[in-house]
């Protein structure tokens, strides 16, 4: 009854081949300089150019603000390893839907604190900045807000630069000689995933996120990217394909209760494949379908509670808890009965057939994405058969029992020609602090060029008497008394005119 009822949400292996297709158009989209702008799917260069080569060693903090809290951490990076120490901070919805400003003075205030508590206020500490956020980035240091996503709304940030942001909030402490620390990189977390995972396997060249939110990063050919310059190598798009789908390329997969619950979100309109897939979304979609399935009698008796008529009532951790293994059944009722519905054993294993429905639809969506993404790097490479790692990391994908081995089933059905291995990373932090390795590494490399080529920069005065002396030279070799002692010797050509059409 339940599948009959949800057959929308049951997607077969050629309509996620056809999603397949689909994400690949808009990838391409993405990264053509004429359809970019246009594109739902931005493909943003992230400026990282290498995975870590074990070079990148020495302390580092890092600040990753993004999912459903802030996290700090201190990284240590070792030619045998690396340590991680961390403190987590909860995110309140007064600052992520509040003045931005305000925002990014928590951030540096969390920050201070971290230090504070590791003895670290004495050290001058290079930092990386992972920003789950769609930007664009010119440089690794700079990055301006496209749009907020998730629960974020935070006033007067879109379309600034959130490092200057932070710097500026950091000034605070500095001003005071609170803490010194310098912002050497921006990290999208997918990015900050992949780099962990790259310090563990070489081949690493996707990073995945799967959690309050929803998006990939890979390694592209320089050839293949026309907003930056050059064709040599491969650089790092983060796709922010959370968006997949804004411009209604998945419009006759969305369901009833996806429109609704796009309706009654922070950004209507907006991140619509991330809604059908990510932790903040699920949970509430699994309510909107039992509250209309109870309005229909088709659950509970026909009786709703309250509580099952509140918007965020069913959390992910709920649908988790669902679907376990043994004690599934068991946690659904103790759930349905705390939301005043007093089910049945039949309602119980409905219910928890429809949370079934619903996660298995997200890690079918992802995988169909993650396969278009695969693809593209087999056909770059022109191998018939590929082996590669992809970098993951994520609330959804850790914590909910059976998702992980969903995803990955779905992505072998969809791509048989390639061997994926999924990697966890032994802490992301380690990739923000490979990105500030790898910016401070640039920025050491150009004051080494910078003093090379320094013999080379003519200041304005030099430039000046050059002028001074190539007029005067000029007019010694026009006149026929001095046209013997000129070194330019402004040589007659007996060419009296220019072509005049004639």
């Amino acid at each position: 009854q339940v599948d009959r009822y949800l057959h929308r949400l049951r997607l077969s292996d050629q309509a996620l081949r056809d999603v397949l297709a689909r994400f690949q158009a808009e990838m391409a989209k993405g990264l053509a300089r004429d359809t970019h702008p246009t594109a739902a799917v931005k493909m943003l260069p992230a400026l990282v150019r290498s995975l870590p080569d074990g070079s990148e060693q020495g302390e580092f903090l890092a600040v990753d603000l993004g999912g459903s809290q802030l996290q700090a951490h201190l990284v240590k990076v070792f030619a045998e390893g690396s340590q991680l120490e961390s403190k987590i901070y909860p995110t309140p919805e007064e600052l992520t839907q509040g003045n931005g400003a305000q925002l990014f003075d928590y951030v540096a205030d969390c920050l201070s604190d971290f230090m504070e508590t590791k003895n670290l206020k004495h050290k001058k500490l290079p930092l990386g900045f992972t920003f789950s956020f769609p930007c664009k980035q010119t440089k690794l240091e700079e990055g301006v807000l496209l749009a907020w996503t998730k629960h974020f709304r935070a006033r007067g940030v879109q379309d600034t630069d959130v490092v200057s942001s932070l710097r500026k909030a950091l000034q605070k402490h500095q001003a005071s000689l609170d803490i010194d620390v310098d912002v050497l990189a921006l990290v999208n977390d997918t990015v900050g995933t992949m780099m962990a995972c790259g310090y563990d396997d070489q081949r690493c060249e996707v990073g995945l996120i799967i959690g309050t939110g929803t998006n990939a990063c890979y390694m592209e050919e320089m050839r293949h990217i026309d907003l930056v310059e050059g064709d040599e190598g491969r650089m790092c798009i983060n796709t922010e394909w959370g968006a997949f789908g804004d411009d209604g390329a998945l419009d006759d997969l969305r369901t009833e209760f996806d429109r609704e619950l796009d309706r009654g979100s922070l950004n209507p309109g907006k991140q619509l494949f991330e809604k059908m897939i990510s932790s903040l979304y699920l949970g509430e979609l699994v309510r909107l379908i039992l509250l209309k399935m109870t309005k229909e009698g088709l659950l509970f008796n026909g009786k709703v509670s309250a509580a099952l008529l509140t918007k965020g009532k069913i959390e992910m951790k709920h649908v988790s808890a669902m679907e376990k293994y043994r004690e599934g059944l068991s946690n659904t009722k103790e759930i349905l009965t705390d939301l005043s519905l007093f089910p049945s054993e039949e309602d119980c294993v409905a219910v928890q057939h429809v949370c079934t429905i619903v996660s298995f639809r997200s890690a079918n969506l992802c995988a169909a994405a993650l396969a278009a993404i695969l693809t593209r790097l087999r056909e770059n490479k022109k191998l018939l058969r590929m082996q590669t790692t992809v970098g993951v990391d994520g609330g959804l994908y850790k914590t909910h029992p059976k998702f992980a081995g969903r995803l990955q089933e779905a992505v072998r059905t969809l791509l048989p020609a390639c061997d994926v291995r999924f990697l966890l990373p032994q802490g992301g932090a380690r990739g923000a602090a490979a990105v500030a390795a790898l910016a401070r590494g640039l920025a050491a490399r150009e004051c080494r060029v910078d003093a090379v080529l320094a013999p080379l920069l003519l200041p304005l005065g030099t430039l000046r008497e050059l002028r001074d002396s190539m007029r005067a030279q000029l007019e010694l070799g026009l006149r026929r008394g001095t046209q013997g002692q000129a070194t330019v010797k402004m040589l007659p050509t007996h060419v009296c005119g220019t072509p005049d059409g004639t």
